[in-house]
Parts: C-alpha cells; sequence; structure tokens
C-alpha cells in the first residue's frame, strides 16, 4: 500500500508544484474498500464466505461449507471479455500503417496484456496505459490497473488530459511515483520516502502519455463496472443456496423421534441423548409404551426455483443468455436459437468495442509521438476488431462468398474470416510464391507453332471482292 509522506502540507486550490499534485492525484486512486475493489473481489469469488448465515450455523459448517463457491460474477465479465479481440489499426491511404502498429504492439506483448486491459476496465470500470520510450528510443505499452495510477482531464474536456500520477511499490515495499504533465515529467526514485525530493526533467512528447480505458462511459458520471447491477443478484443467489445447503443438513434427512421413553439426566441437570441417531443404526427400547416415528424429509425443490428465478434475472440485466447459466439445461436450445439469444450480448460487446478502440487508436497515436512520426496526429485512425459473433463455419464462408461476389477485396475478405493481420500478409507473399511458380511451370510446357500472320488473316473491306474478280477473269 502506498503511503503518502507524513511531512506533506494542505493546499488549496489547483495544484501548481509536483508534489501537490502528487497529493491531489493519490487521493483518487481507489482504495482497498472502494467500489472497484470489491468488484474485483466479485471476480474472483472471494466476496464472501458463510456471510448470510446465522452464527451457529457458520460455528457448525465452517469446516463444511468454508470453500463453497457459486458465483457467476466471472462468467458475466469473461462473457464479454473473450469476444474482444483487437485484428489490426488502419489508416486510410496509408499502406505501412498496420506493419508499423503490429510492430510496436507485439514488442511490449500486448496480444497477451491487450485482454488485461479489457479485462480490468470491465471488471473494475477503468484501466490505464502508459507510451513512453525505453534506453532505445522505442515505444513501450505498459498496462496499469485502476489502483496504482489517477488522472486529471483539463476543465470541460472529456479526453484531454492535464496531469497523471502512477504510483508503484517494488518487492521490498519500496514505493516508486512518477507524474506526468504536458511540460514535464516528475520522478520520486524508488525509496525515497518523500514527494518533494523528485527529479524534474522535459517532457519530450508535449502530452501526457498516458490512456484511460473507461467502461460504459457517461458523460455526466463515472464509468463503472459491468458487475454494478449484478452484485445483489448475486448475493440473492448466494443466501438462498445457503439456505438450501444448511437445510439438506438439517431437515433433508429424516429425523427421528421417539415417546413414552423416560427421559435421563445428567449430573447437572442436562437431559442426555438416548440414542445415537445414524442411517445404520436400530433404534430400539425396553420400555413397552415407547414409540418410534420419523418425520418427513423436507423438500428442496422449492430453493432450487428461486435460484432459477434470480439467475433469470441475473442473465437479463447482464445481457448474457441463459444457456451461457445454464439453465433449464434440459431443453439445449439448437443452433439458431442460440445466435439468436446472443443478439444481446453481441450488441454489448460491439458497444465496448467503440469505446476501447478509441482509447487503442489513441495509444498507437502516441507510438508514433515517441516515433517522431507525423502519424502521431492521424485521427482518422481506425482499430479494427475481430466479429464478436460466433457463428458456423458454413455460415460464415457461405456469406463471404457471397460478398466477393459483389467485389469486395480479398484482403477485407481474409480479414473477416478471422485471419490475423500476420497471416494476411503471409499471404501476399505465399500468391507471389505461387504466381512465380506457376510461370516456371508454363516455361516447361510445349510451346505452339509460330502461325504466318498474312496467311491467316481473313480478306479485310473490299480487298476480298477485288481478289475474287480477279480470279474470276481467270
Amino acid at each position: 500500500m502506498i503511503v503518502p509522506p507524513g511531512s506533506h502540507t494542505a493546499f488549496i486550490g489547483k495544484p501548481t508544484k509536483p508534489d501537490e499534485w502528487l497529493s491531489y492525484l493519490y487521493g483518487k486512486v481507489p482504495g482497498p474498500r472502494s467500489p472497484s475493489a470489491i468488484y474485483s473481489q466479485y471476480y474472483e469469488g472471494e466476496q464472501q464466505k458463510l456471510a448470510f448465515s446465522q452464527m451457529r450455523y457458520k460455528a457448525a459448517f465452517a469446516s463444511v461449507f468454508e470453500q463453497w463457491r457459486d458465483n457467476f460474477c466471472g462468467m458475466i465479465v469473461d462473457a464479454t471479455n473473450e469476444r474482444l479481440n483487437i485484428d489490426s489499426f488502419r489508416i486510410p491511404g496509408e499502406a505501412n500503417t498496420d506493419k508499423d502498429a503490429r510492430t510496436f504492439w507485439q514488442r511490449s506483448c500486448m496480444d497477451a496484456y491487450s485482454n488485461s486491459v479489457h479485462l480490468e476496465a470491465l471488471i473494475q470500470g477503468r484501466a490505464y496505459v502508459v507510451v513512453w520510450a525505453d534506453k532505445d528510443g522505442e515505444p513501450t505499452i505498459t498496462p496499469v490497473s485502476n489502483d496504482r495510477m489517477a488522472v486529471c482531464y483539463k476543465a470541460g474536456s472529456l479526453w484531454e488530459l492535464e496531469a497523471a500520477a502512477r504510483f508503484e511499490m517494488d518487492s521490498w515495499g519500496r514505493q516508486q511515483v512518477t507524474l506526468w504533465t504536458e511540460e514535464y515529467v516528475y520522478e520520486v526514485a524508488y525509496g525515497t520516502t518523500e514527494w518533494d525530493q523528485g527529479v524534474k526533467s522535459p517532457n519530450p512528447l508535449g502530452m501526457v502519455p498516458v490512456v484511460p480505458f473507461e467502461n460504459r462511459s457517461r458523460l455526466g458520471g463515472e464509468p463503472f463496472s459491468d458487475l454494478a447491477n449484478c452484485t445483489p443478484i448475486q448475493d440473492a443467489i448466494n443466501k438462498t443456496v445457503m439456505d438450501a445447503l444448511t437445510a439438506s443438513e438439517f431437515a433433508a434427512f429424516p429425523q427421528r423421534f421417539v415417546t413414552g421413553l423416560e427421559i435421563q439426566e445428567d449430573a447437572n441437570g442436562n437431559p442426555i441423548e438416548p440414542f445415537n441417531v445414524g442411517h445404520d443404526k436400530l433404534l430400539q427400547a425396553e420400555d413397552p409404551s415407547a414409540k418410534f416415528g420419523s418425520f418427513e424429509a423436507a423438500d428442496l425443490k422449492n430453493y432450487v426455483t428461486l435460484v432459477d428465478m434470480l439467475v433469470q434475472h441475473l442473465a437479463s440485466v447482464s445481457r448474457v443468455p441463459s444457456h451461457y447459466f445454464l439453465v433449464n439445461s434440459s431443453n439445449t436450445p439448437s443452433g439458431e436459437a442460440i445466435i439468436s439469444a446472443e443478439a444481446g450480448l453481441v450488441a454489448k460487446v460491439r458497444e465496448r468495442m467503440l469505446h476501447f478502440g478509441e482509447a487503442w487508436e489513441r495509444v498507437i497515436r502516441l507510438c508514433f509521438a515517441v516515433k517522431g512520426d507525423k502519424r502521431k496526429d492521424a485521427f482518422e485512425m481506425e482499430t479494427r476488431w475481430r466479429d464478436p459473433e460466433y457463428r458456423t463455419e458454413a455460415q460464415h464462408i457461405d456469406a463471404l462468398l457471397k460478398l466477393k461476389q459483389l467485389n469486395v477485396p480479398e484482403e477485407i475478405l481474409w480479414s473477416e474470416a478471422g485471419f490475423t493481420a500476420a497471416q494476411i500478409g503471409s499471404f501476399r507473399e505465399m500468391r507471389k510464391d505461387d504466381a512465380k511458380a506457376a510461370a516456371e511451370v508454363q516455361k516447361l510446357m510445349p510451346q505452339p507453332e509460330p502461325q504466318n500472320p498474312s496467311a491467316s488473316k481473313p480478306p479485310q473491306g473490299n480487298s476480298g471482292n477485288a481478289n475474287r474478280k480477279i480470279n474470276e477473269a481467270k
């Protein structure tokens, strides 16, 4: 946990010095009990352990149900995140943009970590990416979680940043703090506890090299987690299932009773249990007036019905199809029904693509800014995503063949077919090699005999009539 220096004095108004900016931005970093941290616990299934049980049940079943989990929150987030896959970046009229962007992308291992950025944004509502130059002057893309960074937007702007600060801690508990503004970069080295003892240097980019990834951005409010409306229903499901598990221990096993039996007491006057009841125990008594019987076992179907209803509500709120939750799994939907049921989820994913894609474009433009490339101002850049809709291979290819009849370029069809930009680049080279090989084979084939052009040329115009008259006169 980052601890602000105790010697820092409070200030009033807008921050003007680096240590004031750090103090202000540190106050915006979510704490361990913030909503974003709680949503992370729900995603991991660590939000509660027997939270809804009475104290006596917690004591009785702590060892039995301590590891019990019935958590749908992780699946709700993963259902969206697994369909968010970046394919390439494109600038109209710039042929090498995707190749250069792919170099930045692969250098920073973003094939894997881009998924982590989306995941954190979906869970906590916000994630960050920092773009900076390494020792060789090459751009590096570094994802940062929401609990280690804070930003300040310019007044009246929804995307321009005035300042950003990153708060890190190494394995030995040493703090390292970095502040970016448009004018300077301010770094407090590892082991330095006072924030006014940092090193200030000019910012070569002239802009804050941090890009926020905000989930479900709003004009008048903070971005929020995909789990914001799901956690209350998840709590109700946990409460109901916990009650069912408790009832299964107490009431699902038929309870036995005996009447007409003299009650024995110990030295303290407490009744002594006359029998050790179990499945394989035979109860007997010498008193002829004693009578044995058993209560009817409790029916747990009502709990199942209630849980099914809550799960359906959860599916509706999260826009995740019911077949993801295995509700009424005995009635497996058909392929067409599944595609229709996933329409809401696909629309939700495409909406996330809209906002996350804009953020990734800013990341790539910052990479070009590090290189001093003019494409740092290429605001027409587009992020191309893989198709989030799951279809059968036959349906997909059939749709692409129909697009080919509309003269859609082959590279677009390859991309829509799911091939990556690297694979498409390989296709181009392979087609060149195939064309060269076909030309070499053609040279080895027997060549046609050359013909006399004048002999095979038919009579043209009036010359044919003149020749006929000459032949007739003979």
